[in-house]
């Protein structure tokens, strides 16, 4: 293989490469946005529902969420444990340094009326099931490791609704007691003291209370809807790899052509032969012409001369 078809080759293997890795890297970026198009389908589908009873989308603790029920508002009769809050940390919200509020609500189905007295044996969440519920956020106080004072839920028997929220995956890091750094069910429930209490697979985040709190929290805000701008790089990644193509294929092309060598070894460029081979065709270089010498013609006497040499002649 000639030098110049090595080079094309290369060439053409790097334009390969390129192509197929930015390929990849666009379909990576095309699944991202199918992926958030599916969330916000399901938000958008759930979010604004009209409210179901729990037992409508959960029917016990045992009951997985469904993908297509995420977002789901449901209303819920029980009662609030107040006494094992926990504060899940560093979730700003809006930007805005705070925790977000997780109280145990123990769920009674629809016995008591909203604004009664609690029911002492099920205040602790031991004897019936609890749902967590995400109550709002506090602002971080003076202290970025302690939220300002945390007003408490209302008292008694309460009707909530909530929009259904999949369990988070538990969390490797550390926190202070009564912290989580993720809703993970199994967690804030060690966190609030009531480790091993029967509890759903799902977090409700709080969308109403009755009767309402004294001392309301901060609204937890809309989820986004923003599809983000996966789907426009993996635009970008296919343009880069149509580009490596045709580019690099130009370049090689280029090579074969301007740089080729013809069958007889003599290295050619556009527009006919090198200087290599010119007026041979065994590819030997002509000799070089001789340049035609000087003709040194004689110079005739000056008028100086001519005046010198008639002032002699007098003088003899």
């Amino acid at each position: 293989m000639s030098p110049a078809a090595r080079r094309a080759a290369g060439l053409v293997t790097v334009a390969v490469v390129l192509a197929v890795v930015c390929g990849l890297l666009g379909w990576w970026q095309w699944t991202r946005n199918a992926a958030r198009a599916e969330v916000i389908a399901t938000i958008e589908a759930g979010y604004d529902a009209e409210p179901v009873p729990l037992d409508e989308v959960l029917a016990g603790p045992t009951d997985a969420l469904g993908d297509d029920e995420v977002w789901r508002p449901v209303t819920v009769i029980g009662q609030y444990d107040a006494e094992a809050t926990a504060l899940l940390r560093n979730r700003p919200v809006a930007g805005q340094p705070g925790f977000h509020v997780l109280v145990p609500f123990v769920v009674t189905g629809g016995t008591g009326e909203p604004g009664s007295e609690p029911d002492g044996a099920t205040a602790a969440g031991r004897d019936r099931p609890v749902l967590v519920v995400d109550r709002g956020w506090v602002p971080t106080g003076a202290d970025s490791e302690q939220a300002e004072a945390v007003p408490d839920p209302p008292r008694g028997t309460v009707e909530i609704t909530v929009r259904l929220r999949a369990d988070e995956p538990a969390s490797s890091r550390g926190a202070p007691a009564g912290q989580v750094q993720a809703i993970s069910i199994d967690q804030v429930l060690a966190a609030a003291g009531l480790e091993g209490a029967e509890a759903y697979a799902a977090y409700g985040a709080l969308a109403a209370e009755d009767p309402a709190p004294a001392q309301p929290l901060g609204r937890l805000p809309r989820p986004s809807t923003d599809p983000g701008s996966n789907l426009s790089y993996a635009f970008q990644w296919w343009t880069f790899a149509l580009g490596a193509l045709v580019g690099f294929s130009w370049m090689a092309r280029r090579e074969l052509l301007e740089r080729g060598d013809d069958v007889d070894g003599r290295t050619t460029v556009a527009g006919g032969p090198s200087a290599v081979g010119v007026g041979s065709v065994s590819g030997r270089a002509p000799a070089p012409r001789s340049r035609p010498s000087r003709v040194h013609r004689s110079r005739g006497p000056s008028a100086e001369d001519e005046e010198d040499a008639l002032i002699d002649a007098q003088l003899r």
